[in-house]
Parts: C-alpha cells; sequence; structure tokens
C-alpha cells in the first residue's frame, strides 16, 4: 500500500488515547462501546461490494465515503436507499495510488493548490501539507460535502483520508469549524504531547473544548492497523483488540474489499481489505462481541450520547 508510513503512522498513534466524558450520560459504569468502520467506500466498486456486505451481513456499523473517487454514485445510490445505516465523508485532499488517481471535486481553477502536475489531487499527505492554501481545502471539503447531500447521502460525521485534513493547524482548526457547521461529529485528534506535536497540540486542547460546548462528541479510543497479509494473523490481531477494549467508546478503522483483478490491479493491499471484509461478517467474530458484552454503536448513536450530555447540563 503506497503510503508515507512515517507521518501517517504519527499521525495514527496521536489517535490512540484521548480521554473524553462526552458519553457519560449514557455509558454504563465500565461499559464498552465500538464503532467499526469501513473507510474508503466509493474508492472502486470492489470495495463498494465490501463494504456494503460488511454493513449488511456483518458489525460495520459505520462507513465513509470519498466523494472524489470514480465509484462514488454506486455507494451514494445505496446509502440513499439504506438510509437507516451510518454513512460519514472521508474528506480527502490527496490521490495515492500510482495508476489510479482522481481530482477535486470544486473546479480545478477554483482550488490551484490542491493539484499537481498531472492534475490530480497530490499524492501523499507531506505534499498536501506543503502545498496546500488553507482556503482551497475549504472550498473542495465543502463542495464534497455539499455533493454528498446533493446526491441524498444521509450524513452522520466527518473524518479524514490518510490523515490530511489535521496534519496542520489550520487545517485542523479548518475540518473542525465545517462539523460544527454542520453539526456533524468529526473524527478528532486531542490531547496530544505538545513535546511531540506542537502546534497542532495546543490547537487540539483548544478544538477539543469548541467541540464540546457544541455537543459533538470525542472518542476515548482509536484502533488501526495495515500491515499482517495473512488472514489468520489479522483476524487473531483483531479478537485480541476487542478483547482488550477500554470503557468508553473507541472506533476500529478497517478497510473492506473484495480480492478481485480490479482491487489488486489498484493497490497491494487488496487481500488485506478482503480479510478485513472476512472478519467483520464472520459469525464467530461477531458472537466474540456479543459474549465480551461490547455494544456496536454507529456515529449516530455516539452523537447522540454527545446531546444528551449537553442537555442535562443546561
Amino acid at each position: 500500500m503506497k503510503r508515507p508510513f512515517s507521518l501517517i503512522l504519527s499521525l495514527v498513534i496521536c489517535l490512540f488515547a484521548f480521554p473524553s466524558v462526552q458519553a457519560e450520560s449514557k455509558k454504563e459504569a465500565g461499559k464498552r462501546y465500538v464503532i467499526i468502520h469501513a473507510d474508503d467506500a466509493g474508492m472502486s466498486h470492489s470495495v463498494n461490494l465490501g463494504t456494503i456486505e460488511g454493513m449488511k451481513k456483518g458489525v460495520v456499523s459505520s462507513a465513509s465515503i470519498m466523494v472524489p473517487c470514480p465509484w462514488f454514485k454506486e455507494f451514494a445510490d445505496f446509502a440513499k436507499n439504506n438510509p437507516k445505516l451510518d454513512y460519514g465523508i472521508h474528506l480527502t485532499l490527496n490521490s495515492e495510488w500510482k495508476n489510479y488517481r482522481w481530482g477535486p471535486v470544486a473546479s480545478r481553477d477554483q482550488v490551484p493548490s490542491l493539484i499537481d502536475q498531472e492534475n490530480y489531487l497530490w499524492d501523499n499527505v507531506g505534499q498536501v501539507m506543503q502545498h496546500v492554501n488553507v482556503k482551497d481545502a475549504e472550498k473542495e471539503l465543502r463542495a464534497q460535502i455539499e455533493r454528498a447531500k446533493k446526491f441524498g447521502v444521509p450524513l452522520s460525521h466527518l473524518d479524514t483520508h490518510m490523515g490530511a485534513v489535521v496534519s496542520r493547524p489550520d487545517l485542523l482548526e479548518m475540518y473542525v469549524n465545517l462539523g460544527i457547521e454542520y453539526q456533524l461529529p468529526v473524527l478528532f485528534v486531542a490531547n496530544l504531547d505538545p513535546k511531540k506535536y506542537g502546534l497542532i497540540a495546543e490547537k487540539g486542547k483548544e478544538l477539543k473544548v469548541v467541540l464540546e460546548k457544541n455537543g459533538l462528541p470525542v472518542l476515548d479510543d482509536l484502533v488501526q492497523f495495515y500491515g499482517e497479509p495473512d488472514y489468520d494473523k489479522r483476524k487473531n490481531t483483531y479478537l485480541e483488540t476487542l478483547r482488550s477494549l477500554k470503557p468508553g467508546v473507541t472506533q476500529i478503522i478497517i478497510h473492506c474489499g473484495i480480492h478481485n483483478q480490479e482491487l489488486q490491479n489498484i493497490t497491494n493491499s487488496s487481500s488485506r481489505r478482503d480479510g478485513d471484509r472476512r472478519v467483520f461478517t464472520d459469525p464467530k467474530v461477531m458472537k466474540e462481541i456479543d459474549d465480551l458484552g461490547i455494544e456496536v454503536i454507529t456515529w449516530k448513536q455516539f452523537h447522540d450520547m454527545a446531546r444528551e450530555k449537553v442537555a442535562a447540563a443546561e
């Protein structure tokens, strides 16, 4: 999988332990909640098929859609026709595959800092950090949200493809402000070590307070991993993650797909995406979650918890 690993891993690690009291009004003492969340819907037909299977036949409780991607419309149609399920926007500022790329939703002349020499979105997060103007980014992300709404997608939250939207303080603030404007929860980085993350950590503390005041929830924990291609080892890692969940609300990020020629032609992560689909449609895994007393929830439910807390404080 083509990713700038040093940067992405640091962004992922910073999402692993940030405490919140957002859901206290509804939590039982020691209760464990999990959002099992599939990224990258709309990326390709095989990703759409895998994600839909996970949501319809498994325990995938939420998914987020890459609006600029070629297969957006197929998944948008599914979302429109299945409004009780949970969908977010996977806000996208980069296009990372070698021969399968996409440009912005907004007109290119309106967002010139977002595109590379080939007229696609920048390849990686480092390039986004270096080149993207926050005003252009806001135009593009707003265009992605509005396009999803135009196609009838019932939205529950916003998150960020490869962490690009949380890679600079100005982008992070813009992202939070979009969530507040649209009254949609955002996947948020907070309580970072200032020695390690500098200005991002400082801005995160400030924006966490803003989110709480606006009744938008903050996760207690977030987990994702990419590396293990072996299915059984991958399944066991997820099971160990579930068994070791801490009280509160955790999101597990997965990437679903079908290991077919289309997905293999796009990415070397095809087998891992297929593995994620298989794990979270496995009846034994679903039974394990139930036996552990873990409640699988959606972002809509998580948002309701936060609103209940605000209402109780008034």
